[in-house]
């Protein structure tokens, strides 16, 4: 595995994003000016969740930014649940590509899939493609979706601390449990207990209640990247793959990972996007050749 890490930001630099609908924290790799990349986690998440990636995206050329969605972390967000569908956050997507240097690159993890996905359907003229990682065509199942309906009455009693201790709980009991680092760990906590409850509450309502828009999603004409770690466990392989075939898309599968390829397999989900983008240095694009051609091996 050539993951690194949440707590690995490279030469990033935070920043905070003023939109219409409210400040959204980022990080930020590469020169003003370049072609802009802009990365959307999932539930849950956070922009450190794509630290690794912001120095080899912006090696190739590119601007970068990474951001907290309404309700995570740092982002304020409201206190509606209603505000956290992925029409609503599309909308706050749109507002930040506005700003960026259109078209804009974008990509969303997961959750932020599905609000990506909503963006460039609302809006297709300001984005040049979509790479979707590790999300799929319509709700969550399995699980995950089991997971969050067991812990939505432990929200309404005992608020985000308590959905964190449920959490932990349920991880340690796990077979091969591994605890992450003791400095990581720390920042999991910390960023979990920073989100909102309306926006705990609003993006697991709407995991298992989002309608199947492929075929709206391929109307667009957008290119598109599916790209999964090989033993993704929210939307398995297959449903993933079905959605690729379906958009006429590429697909990527990243060894050695399974929901998070950005931090559990860096080196070859970086080479990966780098690829797709199209790289502006053939330096950059040469050191990664290896990695994308074994890549794109394992995804037939």
């Amino acid at each position: 595995m050539s993951g690194t890490g949440q707590l690995e930001l490279g030469s990033s630099r935070r920043i905070t994003i003023e939109l219409p609908g409210g400040p959204v924290a980022a990080l930020r790799s590469g020169a003003d000016g370049a072609p802009d990349v802009l990365l959307v986690p999932g539930y849950t998440g956070s922009k450190e969740d794509f630290g690794p990636l912001l120095d080899p995206l912006a090696a190739g050329g590119y601007r970068v930014t990474s951001i907290d969605l309404p309700g995570q972390y740092e982002s304020p967000g409201p206190e509606d649940p209603a505000g956290y569908t992925p029409g609503a956050l599309g909308a706050r997507v749109r507002e930040l590509a506005h700003l960026l240097v259109a078209p804009v690159h974008l990509l969303g993890h997961s959750f932020g899939g599905l609000v990506c996905r909503a963006a460039v359907i609302a809006e297709p003229e300001l984005f040049a493609d979509l790479v979707l990682m590790s999300s799929g065509p319509a709700a969550l199942d399995g699980a995950r979706r089991q997971r969050i309906e067991q812990l939505r009455p432990v929200l309404r009693s005992l608020g985000i601390p308590g959905v964190y201790a449920a959490m932990q709980a349920a991880a340690v009991a796990e077979a091969g449990y591994v605890a992450p680092p003791p400095d990581l760990a720390d920042f999991l906590e910390r960023r979990f207990l920073a989100g909102s409850p309306a926006m705990l509450a609003g993006m697991g309502d709407a995991l298992c209640a989002e309608p199947d828009r492929v075929a709206e999603l391929t109307a667009t004409g957008i290119r598109c990247l599916v790209v999964h770690g090989e033993d993704d466990d929210a939307w398995p392989p297959d449903v993933q793959a079905a959605m690729a075939g379906r958009l006429g898309a590429r697909r990527a599968v990243i060894p050695a990972a399974a929901h998070s390829p950005a931090v559990e397999s860096t080196t070859p989900t970086a080479a990966v996007l780098v690829d797709f983008l199209g790289p502006s240095t053939a330096g950059t694009h040469s050191s990664m050749a290896d990695e994308v051609a074994a890549v794109e091996r394992a995804a037939h």
